[in-house]
């Protein structure tokens, strides 16, 4: 373990031990400090964070300073929700929760199919796997394997915590783990699995048009719904003044005509324009810190 991942580990560790102690007004305070300080020091995520919103809002100068000062501490409030997550009443999370469309997610699960709920990185959407759970529906999720390896055992053991079945997107030390096998098991028997989506994380990223550019988003839910039958759901996710908002949007339907790869190019551009909507209405609870349009990314090395 290097130093930097000692360090890492270590401020992960310190939080979850301390901040769900602290008066939650001061470590709301202490927090959206910690952003401004962020947004004041304008460090690469900073700069990277105001280009995204750019792009999607079209705002610039100081209206477009002023954004990512709210994205920066929506960011932060995350965190802080994060370490205090263990301690929250999870019936107090559920009751704090506006569900648009909650009642389609229940009706879409009742039927017995299994559901894909795909997520972009918005709000805080541990808070709302807290609220499915309450809501009776325990679901599957993958992560990716953070380093060090302590860290990624201790978020998982978090989530678990919560109510999720958490499956690593790739094996220790490498190499591709065998988390879509299992996903389609339990899409087959009927269950939920909720996957952040609105990032390539693999090489089988899916290019879309998202808000008038290309990217590349995971091919993984509208693959697993074509091959098991599971229905696809984006939800979007945002901060609700105190409490959490979550936006179900319409089920994402099969093409009837074309290809394989040409439905889940269709499956997964119709999962995109949902997010586009959602992150529109709250572009300030998106935390894309992260280069992700084509035209921003290094160019990949040709495949032998």
């Amino acid at each position: 373990m290097t130093l930097t991942d000692r360090i890492v580990a270590s401020a992960y560790t310190v939080g979850w031990a301390v901040v769900r102690f602290v008066p939650e007004k001061a470590a709301a305070f202490v927090f959206r400090m910690i952003a401004d300080v962020m947004w004041r020091r304008r460090g690469k995520s900073v700069q990277r964070l105001e280009s995204n919103l750019a792009k999607v809002t079209g705002r610039e100068g100081e209206s477009l300073r002023e954004l990512s000062r709210a994205g920066l501490r929506s960011y932060m409030r995350y965190w802080m929700e994060i370490f205090r997550l263990p301690a929250m009443d999870p019936k107090k999370i559920h009751a704090q929760t506006r569900a648009v469309g909650g009642d389609y997610l229940m009706e879409t699960i009742a039927e017995g199919r299994g559901v894909v709920v795909a997520l972009p990185h918005m709000g805080n959407w541990d808070a709302a796997g807290v609220w499915l759970v309450q809501c009776g529906h325990p679901f599957t999720t993958v992560m990716e394997r953070l380093k060090p390896e302590s860290l990624f055992e201790r978020f998982v053991a978090f989530r678990t915590a919560i109510g999720m079945e958490v499956l690593p997107l790739t094996r220790q030390g490498g190499g591709s783990a065998q988390a879509f096998g299992t996903l389609a098991q339990r899409m087959r028997a009927g269950k939920v699995a909720c996957l952040p989506a609105d990032r390539d994380l693999t090489e089988s990223g899916i290019e879309v048009d998202f808000f008038g550019r290309r990217t590349r988003m995971a091919a993984g839910p509208a693959l697993l719904a074509l091959q098991t039958g599971a229905a696809l759901v984006p939800v979007t996710i945002w901060f609700d003044g105190d409490g959490w908002g979550l936006d179900v949007h319409p089920e994402v339907p099969v093409p009837a005509e074309g290809t394989r790869q040409e439905k889940v190019v269709e499956l997964t551009q119709g999962m995109a324009d949902a997010f586009e909507k959602g992150i529109a209405e709250h572009p300030d609870d998106w935390h894309m810190l992260q280069r992700l349009w084509l035209e921003d990314l290094e160019p990949r090395e040709p495949r032998p």
